[in-house]
């Protein structure tokens, strides 16, 4: 669903729950986070969320884990640590049920590393298979990390390459030659937030949020939106996942790419002379993608050593400055 729908379909939920009848609601309906923290005590909140899809790959394993790790993402993203998770799943009659035992073991494969368990769940019949999980996780109630908060002369840094949304459409549509991106897609989301989330908490972060479906343009709009500052990203900086750039010049977008462009409107503001392969890659929507952090200049950099030596790779895509809440390419 597109950031405008969103928006509109909330907006009664947001009536009815005001947040101040709701103290102990640390992070609810009235903001775009990740999502809603809950505190049960000085020292301890719920943090909740709930994510699933239809299959973005083939092989009902894969399809499960990356599922997994796309909603375990939320948890990260707030500074929590997986607990319990309970899955969602729709399922057609006429497919063989061992596909869904593949599934949910894909499922239970990430949820284990994250070091969380899995209780039970929910399942119904429909035409196309979708899966997911809903997830509480723990966090102390001064240590939740939300996406205000950064602040004019943060950096901006990025935990995964994006492109997987073009990827993965190279490879429904059967391009020549998608093997090698899609294997990279793949690998990027199957690797868990976990660590570098630990590494982020650890560094006193102002703002985070995990890259998912409004793509990088859309999540970096809520970081400028919620701490009432611009968000510049440097083009030339972002990284890209193997063969993404050329599936993208070779028009494998996608429509939630369009949607997120269409529906982000004058909240983006992009270089005349940026050419169309760009553009389509910071609209693209990701799945299972990387965190965008933003922390002070000063332990920028010794964050972003951090993450890549310990926990995989990490980029400066950016800053933050004093001005609209917009996000700017440059």
């Amino acid at each position: 669903m597109g950031l405008g729908t969103l928006a509109q379909v909330l907006r009664p939920l947001q009536d009815a729950f005001p947040a101040a009848s709701h103290p102990e609601l640390l992070v609810g309906l009235e903001g775009p986070d990740d999502a809603a923290v809950y505190r049960l005590s000085d020292e301890l909140a719920l943090v909740q969320t709930l994510d699933f899809f239809p299959p973005v790959v083939d092989d009902p394993f894969i399809y499960g884990q990356i599922a997994a790790v796309n909603a375990m993402s939320d948890i990260y993203a707030m500074g929590g640590e997986v607990t319990l998770a309970l899955q969602i799943a729709a399922f057609p009659e006429d497919l063989d049920p061992a596909i869904l035992g593949e599934i949910f073991r894909g499922g239970a494969d990430k949820v284990r590393e994250a070091g969380g368990v899995i209780a039970g769940g929910h399942t119904v019949i429909d035409v196309e298979p979708k899966y997911g999980l809903a997830v509480t996780g723990m966090v102390h109630p001064d240590a939740v990390i939300r996406t205000a908060g950064a602040q004019p002369g943060d950096v901006l840094l990025l935990t995964k390459a994006i492109g997987t949304g073009i990827l993965l459409t190279a490879a429904k549509q059967q391009r020549p030659g998608h093997e090698a991106g899609l294997a990279a897609a793949i690998a990027s989301m199957l690797t868990l937030n976990r660590h570098p989330a630990h590494l982020a908490r650890a560094a006193g972060v102002h703002a985070m949020t995990d890259v998912t479906g409004f793509g990088l343009l859309g999540h970096a709009a809520e970081i400028a939106a919620g701490s009432h500052a611009t968000v510049v990203l440097n083009a030339a900086s972002l990284p890209l996942l193997p063969d993404a750039a050329r599936f993208a010049a070779e028009g494998a977008v996608t429509g939630g790419g369009s949607r997120n462009r269409e529906q982000l409107g004058d909240r983006v503001r992009l270089p005349a002379d940026l050419d169309a392969v760009t553009a389509d890659l910071c609209y693209d929507p990701q799945t299972s993608g990387g965190l965008l952090i933003a922390l002070p200049a000063d332990r920028a950099e010794a964050l972003r050593a951090a993450i890549a030596s310990e926990a995989g790779q990490c980029w400066v895509v950016g800053a933050v400055e004093a001005g609209e809440p917009v996000v700017v390419v440059r």
